[in-house]
């Protein structure tokens, strides 16, 4: 659904419709270095930025000749609607093709960045898998992924932010609608996740997340 899917229009105020609110604080993102040095030097790229609404990334990203969509895959996950029952074990039944159908289908589009920060580790476990290998059909090739993973599993210090890229080496956060904190992967986690994938670096962080960028 190309409405709910896609914006190219910054939201009105300074808080998005998704319930962001409250300061920004910077952090250093090796990652984010490594994509901008891309998006300077070339223009005409389609990126594709996984979280709310960010008229800051909008304008930055459009400055540099590039067209720009976004999806909140996370919000949309968390709404309910996908879950259709339980098993006899008391576990949610995801309708995953339901969520595929509305939420990663790009009517055509490929993309040559996409920015997934750290929408991996707040997805719930049936649509990870099926994100990332859309992903990989949506991706021309020689497109980088940029990811995001905690390396600790704790959910009452990891709270869902969004990303706000900036012109220099780090990026803004701010805390966005809540989302539990489902996963923390390691480095041998991350290279089974993205094994179809023909590249993957890796910088490690200090405050206890590691960032990747993968080659399509």
């Amino acid at each position: 659904m190309l409405g709910k899917l896609f914006d190219r229009q910054p939201a009105s105020g300074g808080a998005s419709q998704s319930g962001m609110g409250g300061p920004r604080f910077q952090r250093h993102s090796g990652g984010w270095v490594a994509i901008r040095k891309r998006l300077t030097a070339e223009e005409g790229l389609r990126v594709l930025d996984i979280g709310s609404t960010s008229p800051t990334n909008i304008n930055y990203l459009t400055s540099l000749g590039h067209s720009v969509y976004m999806a909140d895959l996370v919000e949309d996950a968390l709404t309910g609607e996908w879950i259709t029952g339980t098993d006899e074990n008391g576990k949610a039944i995801w309708n995953v093709d339901g969520f595929r159908e509305q939420n990663l289908q790009f009517s055509g589009r490929t993309f040559d960045t996409v920015l997934l920060w750290t929408a991996l580790d707040y997805l719930p476990e049936p649509l990870v898998v099926p994100v990332v290998k859309a992903f990989h059909g949506a991706m021309r090739p020689g497109g980088q992924l940029l990811a995001v993973f905690h390396t600790k599993l704790n959910a009452a210090q990891a709270p869902y932010h969004r990303f706000h890229i900036t012109p220099t080496d780090e990026v803004e956060l701010q805390v966005a609608r809540p989302a539990p904190q489902q996963r923390a992967m390691t480095n041998r986690n991350i290279e089974r996740l993205f094994a179809e994938w023909s590249g993957l670096k890796q910088f490690l962080a200090k405050d206890g997340v590691s960032e990747a960028i993968i080659v399509r």
